[in-house]
Order: structure tokens, then C-alpha cells, then sequence
């Protein structure tokens, strides 16, 4: 069975701060990881779930819907722009990346300063999609209206993040969920995942992603973690088999300039069979580092194990991760997934 080299973490991890994660991933996985996130702690305990409240203090836009949603102390009212109010003229304000990554990294300085973590381990900044913020909190014509927009504000988020922490220091991470589901014509609660823009979706996703993707300089790192979902710890559409993920990675690379530094794959909990994995094997040479998300809480070590031993039989060189970000597991268990990635994984 081949032994997976290395460990990424995917973004989220159910810790109340970021020294907190820093300090434990670095203690449990030390010489595994390339690079270690904060954990998206805080108000982006959620994903992108605390997005509306950020933009809806904007001039222009409004929640739909006359009473809160509450996710625990988020408002997930989606939002619409405001009759009368032209696009072009919104002006957003700061998206929360920017004060989030810089106070995260001056803690991720002092731990590597004081020996806590190990030189040449980089900082990973884990960014949302505009597919995935414009097409979960707006509807109708209005997605096609505030996309430029919103793209403009991420990137200037980006921009800051590249102009306080120093490019060799650093690691982008593009979350990409919902560019999965429009592709599977999944649903969530009901409502169809879909996209605003003539043509084949896929094309304008991939073209989308790419442009995201060549944003970040070729000497910062660049990766791609690619998701099905994580809505109380379940996917929104379980996955046939690796073929989607495998033919949107592969056309990715081809529309993108700049080369991916790594590129995550889920794998779901319960597939141990080669169906699933059999389509990695017409993975193109994409990106620097592969990991598959074959880790469970669930089944720990055995599960881990059994898949890697599949997984083997159609890609001779990986590393491994969870599925999806771990900031919503259950407490007291972040540990014992880092325990896992360690013992099923070599350091490089």
C-alpha cells in the first residue's frame, strides 16, 4: 500500500482561536504540513455563512425577508439590491479576509519565532469563490448584476492580504463547492444550484476559476480545494465516482496560466470501492502536490487506511486530508482527526 506524503489542512478547525491551531497542528503533524491555516475562526466559523451581515451594511443592499435567520449568531437572510440602485454604484464594505489573515498571521509569526513552528512552513489563507457568495445570498437578475462587484471587493481582499504578508510566507487557498454542485445540478434545501450566465456552466465556472487562480502571484503558493458540500457534516449530492472532480481539474489547469501548487479531492466516508477512485487515474499532472480527503472522524485510522489502500491502485503519489474543512465537528474531536492524518502519513 502506498504511504501518502504529507497532510494538508483543509481551513476550518473547531478551535476557539487561532494559536490554538496553529500550536496544535504544528505539535501533532509537524514535518507533514507545507503549510498550516488559522483554523477560520471567529465569525467565519461557518464558511461564507458570515458574508450577509457584511454586506448588507452596504448602501443598497437589503435582506430578504422580514425576520432573522439565525446560525447561531449570523443572519442568513439572503440579500437583494435595492429597487432603483444600480450595481456599479455599491460600494462593499471590507469583507472581514483581509483583518482575519492579518491578525492571524502576526500569531503565526510569534509561534514560528519562539520555535513553535517550524521555518519554512507557510501560512494558508483560505478564500471563498464569488460563484459561491453571489450564488448562495442573491437570486434572479441581481447575481449577474453584483457579481462584478463583489469579484472587484474580493480581489482588493487579496490584494491587501499579498501587500502585508510576505509572498514567501504565504498560501491561497480557493474553496470551491458550489462550482461542484452547478455542475451536478445539486440542490440545496430545495432550491437548484445554477448559474446566471449564458452557455455551458461548466465553461464559465472553469473560466472564473481561472481568473481567480492566475490573481495570485506565481511566487506565492496557489491551491484548489475542491468540495461537495458540508451542511451538517453530509454532502449536498453524493458523488458517482471521482469523474467530475477529475474532468474539472483537468480543464482547469489547461485555462489557467499560473500552475497549482496543490489541488484537494474529496473522498466520501463510504467509498471503498474502485469505482470511485478509478477516474484519478486519467488525472493530468495539475498541480505540485495531490491530496485526497480520505480522513473520516468517523473511522479514524482503519477507514483511512482502507481507503488509501484503493486510492493506491490509480494514483501512485498523494498526501491525505479530511473531505472538507473540520470547524464544525463535533468538540472535543479536532485532536483525534490530526492524530489521524499523522499516523496514516509520512513527512516530507
Amino acid at each position: 500500500m502506498t504511504q501518502p506524503q504529507g497532510a494538508l489542512l483543509v481551513g476550518s478547525v473547531n478551535y476557539d482561536d487561532a494559536e490554538k491551531t496553529i500550536r496544535t497542528a504544528s505539535e501533532v503533524l509537524g514535518g507533514r504540513l507545507k503549510r498550516i491555516p488559522d483554523g477560520e475562526v471567529g465569525k467565519r466559523f461557518h464558511w461564507i455563512m458570515f458574508q450577509p451581515d457584511v454586506l448588507a451594511q452596504a448602501e443598497g443592499i437589503e435582506r430578504i425577508g422580514a425576520e432573522p435567520v439565525w446560525l447561531r449568531d449570523l443572519d442568513a437572510r439572503p440579500l437583494r439590491i435595492a429597487e432603483g440602485v444600480e450595481a456599479a454604484s455599491l460600494q462593499l464594505p471590507p469583507l472581514g479576509y483581509v483583518d482575519a489573515a492579518i491578525a492571524s498571521y502576526e500569531t503565526f509569526r510569534r509561534l514560528r519565532a519562539a520555535g513553535d513552528v517550524a521555518p519554512g512552513v507557510r501560512f494558508q489563507v483560505s478564500l471563498p469563490t464569488v460563484v459561491a457568495v453571489v450564488g448562495s445570498f442573491f437570486l434572479g437578475d441581481d447575481r449577474a448584476a453584483i457579481e462584478p462587484v463583489y469579484t472587484a471587493a474580493l480581489l482588493r481582499e487579496l490584494d491587501e492580504i499579498l501587500a502585508v504578508i510576505p509572498h514567501d510566507d504565504l498560501a491561497v487557498q480557493w474553496d470551491v463547492a458550489s462550482e461542484i454542485g452547478i455542475i451536478e445540478q445539486a440542490a440545496v434545501h430545495g432550491n437548484p444550484m445554477s448559474a446566471w450566465w449564458p452557455g455551458d456552466p461548466f465553461d464559465g465556472l472553469v473560466l472564473r476559476l481561472a481568473g481567480l487562480i492566475d490573481s495570485v502571484p506565481a511566487d506565492v503558493e496557489v491551491g484548489v480545494h475542491l468540495c461537495y458540500g458540508d451542511i451538517a457534516e453530509a454532502h449536498f449530492i453524493e458523488p458517482k465516482d471521482a469523474g467530475t472532480l477529475v474532468q474539472f481539474a483537468n480543464t482547469l489547469s489547461v485555462a489557467a496560466d499560473r500552475s497549482l501548487t496543490w489541488l484537494h479531492l474529496p473522498v466520501p466516508i463510504e467509498r471503498d470501492d474502485e469505482a470511485y477512485y478509478a477516474p484519478l487515474a486519467e488525472l493530468a499532472p495539475v498541480a505540485d502536490e495531490l491530496y485526497l480527503g480520505l480522513v473520516h472522524r468517523e473511522d479514524g485510522v482503519e477507514g483511512a487506511q482502507r481507503r488509501i489502500a484503493v486510492a493506491s491502485r490509480f494514483v501512485p503519489v498523494f498526501g491525505v486530508a479530511t473531505e472538507c474543512g473540520i470547524g464544525r465537528a463535533p468538540e472535543g474531536t479536532t485532536e483525534g482527526i490530526f492524530e489521524t492524518h499523522a499516523a496514516v502519513s509520512a513527512a516530507w
